[in-house]
């Protein structure tokens, strides 16, 4: 079932980029799956329907009967869905530009993996489709399970030659307690990398596929720090998502990803290593994720460290002057997706350095602001030696007690303690607003650092 609809997304998105270069990707996807009971067993229906932008000018009689029978060749006619059902979307949405329905005999692989792993699809579509709003609905033994993937910050990634991508860049990690109402950043800022031509192996060549193959890296850092200079921050994955030259999600694993770790070099990248996550968790993430090993150190002086994730894209690019029809296109991205392993392993060489080249690139930032963050604890350091000497060592009672009651402390020891804590409060919270950020209207925790300023 996954990829019948897989084909019917790559048909949208490719219609879209022939009728219009520069096509707006904006609108909404319904896809509604429901079981029907028969004589001889359950069968699982599912009907995809598209309005807005995204499918103007699309014409139902595009999908000749050959077209449908190559996108769908294990599927069997399906009911019309409940008009209810279409009239909620359309309402949201205007007129229907596609409908199509199609029914899998056997519904036993109507399980939650298979549900969790179509959710997961669909996000990883979503993240690169960023305009189009998807309504995944369930409707299983009279029971109905929805989901909506709606993206609150998008940006836009241009492409030489190609419409530009619009990136779901949204995150939603929590800032700490310490952050005041509007000064924290909720999304991230992709950065594309330059466009590496992939040469074509023989054997893929030898099943009909030519022309020009490129693949477009993009990179995405999120939570974004860069309002917090001083703020410690840790890198706990990178996941890496491959989309074919329609945009949609490639689906499975790779070996060839799964074993890239050995060959980036991490104390290059400043790393301590890399490590493939188990395949259950590549299934359901919709891409390769590598965890990042983490030195068993704890910085005492950075307990609220914000973990970050690196999302590395991936979007393999081709053109063919001699394939112009739908149906010769969708059956070329087939062929790319199909010997896509071959292709990563005959530019392996290639690949490899390019990838290398984006993630050093990417993390440079936070590898200078580790190096400078170590230059400010070393003075901090200095500032609370200091600073208990001339308490300890001054003869003055009356000067002593006045520190002593400033710091509401009852004596040197305690005095050591929140100094330490009041400095970490202001270095590590020093704010510099940065007018490429996102503002976020965040609640004003009662715990500011205004007080803590008042007191040093």
């Amino acid at each position: 079932m996954l990829r019948e609809i897989r084909q019917v997304l790559r048909l949208v998105l490719l219609l879209g980029k022939q009728r219009q270069r520069r096509c707006e990707r904006a609108g909404g996807l319904l896809v509604l799956l429901w079981t029907e009971a028969r004589a001889s067993g359950q069968s699982l229906n599912c009907t995809v329907a598209a309005a807005g932008p995204w499918c103007t000018g699309i014409k139902m009689k595009a999908l000749q009967p050959d077209l449908k029978e190559n996108m769908f060749p294990c599927t069997w006619p399906c009911p019309e869905p409940d008009p209810e059902e279409l009239c909620a979307f359309t309402d949201l949405y205007g007129s229907l530009r596609l409908l199509l329905s199609f029914q899998m005999k056997d519904a036993q692989l109507f399980n939650p993996e298979w549900t969790d792993h179509m959710e997961s699809f669909l996000h990883t579509f979503s993240l690169a489709n960023a305009g189009i709003k998807i309504h995944l609905k369930f409707i299983f033994n009279q029971k109905t399970l929805q989901q909506e993937f709606r993206v609150k910050i998008k940006s836009k990634v241009a492409q030489a030659g190609d419409p530009s991508l619009s990136l779901d860049v949204t995150c939603n990690t929590q800032p700490p307690e310490c952050v005041k109402k509007g000064c924290w950043c909720q999304g991230g800022h992709p950065v594309p990398g330059g466009r590496l031509p992939l040469s074509i192996p023989p054997q893929a060549m030898d099943q009909g596929l030519y022309g020009e193959l490129s693949v477009q890296p993009v990179t995405l850092l999120r939570p974004c720090v860069l309002q917090y200079p001083n703020l410690a921050t840790q890198l706990t994955h990178i996941q890496v998502l491959v989309y074919s030259p329609s945009n949609v999600p490639v689906t499975g694993p790779s070996a060839f990803l799964q074993n890239l770790p050995a060959q980036l070099g991490c104390p290059e990248l400043s790393q301590r290593g890399l490590h493939c996550s188990s395949f259950k968790d590549l299934v359901l993430s919709g891409g390769t994720v590598y965890k990042v090993e983490q030195e068993m150190l704890e910085e005492e002086s950075s307990p609220s460290t914000i973990q970050q994730s690196l999302l590395l894209f991936l979007f393999l690019q081709h053109s063919d002057p001699f394939t112009s029809h739908i149906s010769d296109v969708m059956a070329t991205e087939a062929l790319i997706e199909q010997h896509l392993e071959d292709i990563l392993s005959n530019n392996r060489q290639a690949v490899t350095t390019a990838l290398q080249t984006e993630l050093k690139n990417t993390l440079k930032a936070q590898n200078r602001r580790k190096k400078d963050q170590e230059k400010l604890r070393s003075a901090v350091d200095v500032i609370l030696s200091s600073s208990i000497s001339i308490v300890s060592c001054s003869s003055n009672m009356d000067f002593r007690q006045a520190c002593l009651n400033s710091m509401k402390v009852h004596d040197t020891h305690e005095l050591s303690a929140s100094l330490c804590e009041s400095l970490r409060r202001v270095t590590s919270w020093k704010f510099t607003p940065r007018g490429r950020c996102y503002s976020a209207q965040m609640e004003e925790h009662p715990e500011s650092d205004e007080p803590t300023r008042t007191e040093i």
